[in-house]
């Protein structure tokens, strides 16, 4: 099986350092789930650089306020193939994680029907650009013809 291509990005801090926050990297989405639980993938660190793989959907947790009445927010984002990070959606409250949810679910279905944006294929660097257009203009003059 072909590893996901990464990219370097610099994962968003989200609240305060002294408080509760994390990020996952979100490969599944329990909808019979409203919480935080729901969320199924990898953690990775908050506040620096990590490798992520291309297409990946993000999800950066983070507290601010007091332990009694910690102000929550919680942020989604897309990772790039340039290396940079697109906001998707932001939550606030007790209620982030339904509010996300079937947003999550969205993203992860659209990364899925697009396979350009799951891996990228080293082994098209082999072939020149007039091979590759080539071909390209025979696969467009197939699906034309009847």
């Amino acid at each position: 099986m072909q590893q996901p291509i990464t990219v370097p990005v610099e994962i968003p801090f989200v609240g305060d350092e002294r408080r509760k926050n994390w990020a996952k990297i979100v490969t599944n989405v329990d909808e019979s789930l409203a919480s935080g639980w729901a969320f199924e993938g990898e953690f990775i660190a908050v506040g620096g650089i990590q490798d992520v793989p291309i297409g990946s959907v993000v999800l950066a947790y983070g507290e601010r306020g007091s332990r009694v009445n910690p102000q929550i927010e919680a942020r989604v984002l897309t990772i790039n193939a340039d290396g940079t990070v697109s906001h998707q959606a932001t939550a606030k409250g007790r209620a982030w994680a339904r509010t996300l949810r079937d947003q999550i679910v969205d993203l992860l279905a659209r990364t899925d029907a697009v396979p350009a944006k799951k891996a990228w294929d080293p082994t098209l660097m082999g072939y020149s650009s007039s091979a590759l257009e080539e071909e390209l203009r025979r696969r467009t003059s197939q699906e034309d013809a009847p």
